[in-house]
């Protein structure tokens, strides 16, 4: 594996494996206008070419070990960023159907989780100073290589809420957290992006937003954010994830 770049995919000359190029072709179909997709910050990457792709085979060792280290160069890469929002390159985590799948969305997400697990038992880096330590305490985030990052699970498995199903791959789309904190803070700015944004994903998907959708600068819990339901049931759930001490 490697990250590649969006532009590569859609060469005629790419000679990746058919999956890959089905991911990018259900991607397009949403994030293409006059697609309504409610995140409008995902179809300007998408139509400027600036999404990078890892794509996973399996969920062997090797395989599990390759992402990681694809997940550090990526990260180092967006560490250079230059804070405009034009130039943010959001990352697509695309697992294949083999590597993947599962009769249900809680399904999914047991394999999203055991992939975060993966990650945090073999971070190369310390958690970063300042971040909270307890998944259901505010300021908790994942961090992965030094850096705070927000993980989204978007599967095949979710019926309503079609803003989190993105065809027919599960994807995690993984974004640096100090994007959010730029565009979408807890500034009146912010809040308005935040407030667009949630409108538009209660037309896009006919129900309203998942109530589990917060600000991590007011110290609501992320965790909740990164797998959402289909069905705005109240949650109580504990976090999968098991923290090193």
């Amino acid at each position: 594996m490697s990250v590649i770049a969006q532009h590569t995919l859609l060469s005629p000359t790419y000679g990746g494996p058919r999956w890959h190029r089905v991911v990018v072709d259900d991607l397009a179909q949403r994030l293409t206008p006059p697609s309504a997709f409610p995140c409008t910050f995902s179809q300007n990457a998408f139509r400027r070419g600036l999404v990078d792709f890892i794509f996973v085979e399996n969920r062997e060792p090797t395989g599990l070990a390759a992402l990681r280290t694809d997940l550090s160069e990526y990260l180092a890469q967006a560490a250079a960023w230059d804070g405009q929002v034009n130039t943010a390159r959001p990352l697509v985590i695309a697992f294949s159907q083999g590597a993947a799948s599962a009769g249900d969305l809680d399904g999914f997400h047991r394999i999203g989780w055991e992939v975060l697990q993966d990650w945090h038992d073999n971070d190369p880096s310390p958690w970063p100073d300042g971040v909270g330590q307890d998944p259901h305490a505010p300021y908790w985030s994942m961090c992965f290589a030094g850096t705070q990052i927000f993980v989204n699970f978007s599967a095949p498995a979710h019926k309503q809420r079609k803003s989190r199903n993105l065809g027919r791959h599960f994807l995690f789309i993984v974004n640096p957290r100090e994007r959010f904190d730029r565009v979408a803070g807890d500034t009146p700015e912010g809040e308005r992006v935040r407030r667009v944004i949630r409108d538009r994903a209660e037309a896009y998907d006919g129900i309203p937003h998942a109530p589990e959708l917060g600000s991590f600068q007011k110290g609501e819990i992320e965790w909740w954010q990164y797998g959402v339901t289909d069905d705005n049931r109240d949650r109580n759930d504990r976090c999968p994830l098991k923290m090193r001490r």
